[in-house]
């Protein structure tokens, strides 16, 4: 029996904190790198597109050779060609100047579907550079973006290399080179995720896709280290399952059911750690059929 948070047929409304230490969890290229912050309140955020691309990277991973698992936007790889085995399973003229029907173009988006698990959960969008246009494909998963519990500080700190990039300088005398790095400190981290039932129905999306989706969220942090993103850790992820697709009550009435608050102790303090804070969960009361289901916490 499928448990019910990886039944594809219903609506999923997730809740995932995370935390970082001493590292920089998602940089503003528009900015030095600084870790993106909300300028009004001081709270600091990681994009919906950087939390996706750990999934995409972790996901693959998980599911090992199996081709139903490949990556469609990944690095080293443009788009036009593996748009192009689209139309050539299908039987689709690359290049050409005919008029695509619906159904030729629903084939080939069936077919990505079908190959790339990102599409499938995600979407995508299909009709880029001198192919035919096969419009876009809306993904059931949706993510926010992430913003910290309380105001994040970051630091900026400068560093020193032994050596030089170009040999002049070093013929000049130079022995060191300037460079800097960004980091928080300590940010708790709240997204939420949500699964239409019915869009995963017409993506094909099945309970091994969910599964893997929840596996990664849990793993992909120790998939995806590096000096500067610091220490990032998982520390909850609560699934809110519906009884059926279309859903018994609107995601917010679930989702603001997990709720973080400081400790007594620290709140005059700056939060350094997550034992400054509780989480809670009122899982009393919920709607008819909803189930909670606590994978991280």
């Amino acid at each position: 029996m499928t448990a019910p948070h990886l039944d594809p047929t219903v609506r999923h409304d997730m809740v995932f904190l995370f935390d970082v230490v001493d590292g920089n969890p998602n940089g503003d290229p528009d900015a030095g790198n600084r870790p993106r912050m909300d300028d009004e309140s001081g709270q600091g955020l990681v994009t919906d597109v950087s939390l996706k691309r750990k999934i995409r990277d972790t996901i693959a991973l998980a599911a090992g050779d199996d081709p139903r698992y490949e990556v469609f936007v990944q690095a080293g790889h443009a788009l036009n060609p593996r748009l192009e085995a689209s139309y050539q399973a299908t039987g689709l003229e690359v290049g050409g100047k005919g008029k695509v029907t619906a159904e030729q173009a629903g084939a080939a988006r069936a077919w990505l579907c079908d190959r790339y698990v990102d599409i499938r959960l995600f979407g995508a969008v299909l009709s880029v550079g001198k192919t035919p246009a096969l419009g876009q494909v809306r993904g059931p998963v949706q993510v926010t973006m992430g913003r910290s519990i309380d105001p994040v500080f970051p630091m900026d700190h400068a560093i020193t290399r032994v050596t030089q990039t170009r040999q002049e300088d070093i013929d000049k005398g130079e022995s060191t080179e300037m460079g800097g790095k960004w980091t928080v400190p300590y940010g708790l981290y709240r997204a939420e995720i949500y699964y239409s039932a019915n869009r995963g129905a017409q993506t094909g999306v099945d309970s091994r896709d969910l599964d893997l989706l929840h596996r990664s969220l849990e793993m992909m942090f120790d998939h995806d280290r590096s000096a500067t993103r610091g220490r990032l850790t998982p520390r909850g992820l609560y699934v809110f399952t519906h009884p059926d697709a279309f859903g018994a009550a609107p995601a917010h009435r679930l989702t603001e059911r997990v709720r973080i608050q400081r400790i007594e102790d620290a709140i005059e303090s700056v939060p350094r750690s997550f034992s400054d804070y509780i989480v809670s969960v009122d899982d009393d009361g919920l709607p008819a059929g909803v189930q909670l289901t606590k994978l991280v916490s």
